[in-house]
């Protein structure tokens, strides 16, 4: 039987010994030794494997690890390394991914607690006969709840001579998603407190720490030096665009389709390539694994089951609707490139601080790109990036903060909008016609290459949805059912007794605009979508054939007053 996907799993004990799924990582650890950095940050986007990466970091050289963990797997057929390095180490494994708070206060109130859980986890593991008097007071000190900031910023480096001292030997930390408490503290605007309290702790543990074997730390953006890590010329930065380690983080074209292969799924290969893939690190084209080990746990229940976009359910992606609500006309017009397919040429800087990031929209493209809503491509002889949306998932979440955009600017003109719904409700197709093209010429559009047809008519239906949603008194249908099919959007005026149906169709040409509408006015006749609205006591019925192409759009308009009156 194939082993359990390991659906939010990240520590690779409970992995592996819980009989999980496993895609082999364990070439990292080897890449660590030999490619040498006393400091290793590994910059890499969420959902991408760093945290139980740095778990089984932990479990492969921490004094008194299981063994066992890593029997067959790709470390295991080094066993000169395995004798030399694992079990050898005392290890401090700090994760700071839940350290994020709406105040500087709280954000402590965490970090504190992180440093007693962690505190506690490596005393278990000392005998209490062995420590003296001197440890003992710092260790419960260090467990304590009420750590100042200095006694914080100082723990790393206690915790780091303590151990060293009881073991006899030099030590490793591990820190996960290092960026975290940053990245909240930019939002909560409390950065320069935060920035403080991590410069100091990382300096006293990392730079100075004359008790430290080798650290290694994650995190999705590369901050600058200055930023945080000043003066550390013992720090060496794994970034997506370093060839080193590029298939260490994320699932490999071969990993997937090995994947596929154990769960009996190979069929629904091209389909996870069109929506998981597309991701270049260094020189490797890797998937999200977040996306692909949940939609194969979907596929396991239902085999019908479609792809769903599981990373971005898994943040706020704050990141994009701050890059959207920025952009100008000319970023605008770069937006409709991404969301077509296209590529956008750009200069990349790897490496900012948080004060930097709204200076301009320059450094919104870089973040873009170091957290994964962008990828790049190749392209020789040009120094810049060619910056691309990776899969379809992604481009979903630039469609969504298209679309409330979108909403947020109409709505600021409310006569507008009351206009062009009453357009509607009195059956004028012209003033429809002429107001949707203005609201069209506002927005960024989906354009031609990139998706199917049907994709392409969501996205004005969804811009029409939500210009007639600011009506609060009318009912608004998407999909409904009604008569012999599926209507794209029906309204109920119940006060007036005026009922709507709107068809939205995609028009591959502008010539082809008034042939797409007078399809869609001919579907709502032949198709009786106006059957709920009859049963649902409405007296006057109209017809709108909506064609959209690009930033055109053309109107036809049918009264259907002529149809009986429910008995």
């Amino acid at each position: 039987m194939p082993d359990k996907l390991p659906v939010g799993i990240e520590d690779f004990k409970e992995l592996r010994l819980e009989g999980f799924y496993y895609v082999d990582k364990t070439s990292l650890i080897q890449d660590i030794l030999e490619n040498w950095g006393k400091v290793n940050l590994f910059t890499r986007p969420r959902r991408f494997g760093k945290s139980l990466n740095m778990s089984m970091l932990r479990y492969f050289f921490e004094i008194g690890t299981d063994r066992t963990l890593f029997n067959g797997l790709e470390i295991s057929k080094n066993p000169a390394l395995c004798e030399k390095y694992m079990g050898k180490f005392p290890v401090i494994a700090l994760s700071l991914k839940d350290v994020h708070a709406p105040t500087y206060e709280m954000a402590l109130d965490m970090l504190r607690f992180n440093i007693n859980m962690e505190t506690r986890r490596l005393r278990r593991q000392m005998k209490e006969e062995n420590l003296s008097a001197q440890q003992k007071s710092l260790l419960d000190r260090l467990e304590s709840d009420c750590l100042t900031e200095t006694e914080l910023m100082n723990s790393l480096l206690l915790l780091s001579e303590l151990l060293c001292q009881y073991y006899d030997r030099k030590i490793l930390i591990l820190i996960d998603e290092y960026d975290v408490p940053l990245d909240k503290a930019f939002e909560e605007g409390y950065l320069k407190q935060m920035i403080s309290l991590i410069r100091n702790m990382f300096s006293k543990a990392l730079k100075t720490n004359d008790y430290l074997y080798f650290a290694v730390l994650t995190g999705c953006l590369r901050i600058s030096r200055e930023s945080i890590f000043t003066g550390m010329n013992n720090f060496k930065i794994r970034s997506i665009m370093d060839v080193r380690f590029d298939e260490a983080f994320g699932f490999t074209d071969a990993e997937v389709k090995e994947m596929l292969a154990c769960y009996g799924l190979e069929a629904h290969f091209d389909e996870i390539r069109e929506w998981y893939d597309g991701y270049l690190f260094g020189e490797e084209h890797v998937y999200c694994p977040w996306d692909v080990i949940n939609y194969c746990d979907k596929l396991r229940e239902n085999p019908n089951a479609r792809p769903e976009p599981f990373w971005i359910n898994s943040s706020g992606n704050s990141i994009v609707k701050r890059f959207i609500h920025k952009a100008k006309k000319q970023t605008q017009r770069e937006i409709e490139q991404l969301v077509a397919g296209e590529a956008v040429p750009k200069v990349i800087s790897q490496e900012l601080t948080y004060d930097e990031l709204d200076n301009s929209i320059d450094n919104l493209w870089s973040v873009l790109f170091t957290t994964g809503y962008l990828t790049r491509r190749v392209s020789p002889g040009d120094t810049r990036c060619h910056l691309v949306i990776p899969n379809l998932e992604i481009r979903e979440i630039f469609v969504t903060q298209i679309m409330e955009w979108f909403r947020e600017t109409v709505r600021q003109d409310r006569p507008g909008l009351d206009a062009f719904c009453a357009a509607f409700r009195d059956g004028e197709p012209e003033k429809i016609e002429q107001m949707f093209n203005s609201y069209l010429r506002k927005t960024i559009s989906i354009r031609d290459t990139f998706v199917r047809k049907s994709k392409k008519e969501n996205f004005y239906h969804g811009i029409l949805l939500g210009l007639l949603s600011s009506e609060e008194d009318w009912i608004l249908s998407s999909n409904a059912e009604t008569g012999d099919g599926y209507s794209d959007i029906l309204v109920e005026n119940e006060e007036e007794g005026i009922g709507i149906v709107i068809e939205v169709k995609y028009a591959e040409t502008a010539e082809a605009l008034d042939a797409a509408c007078r399809e869609a006015v001919s579907q709502i006749v032949n198709t009786r979508y106006a059957q709920k609205l009859l049963d649902d006591g409405m007296k006057i019925l109209h017809a709108f054939g909506i064609a959209c192409h690009k930033k055109q759009c053309r109107v036809v308009y049918q009264d259907l007053h002529i149809l009986p009156d429910k008995p």
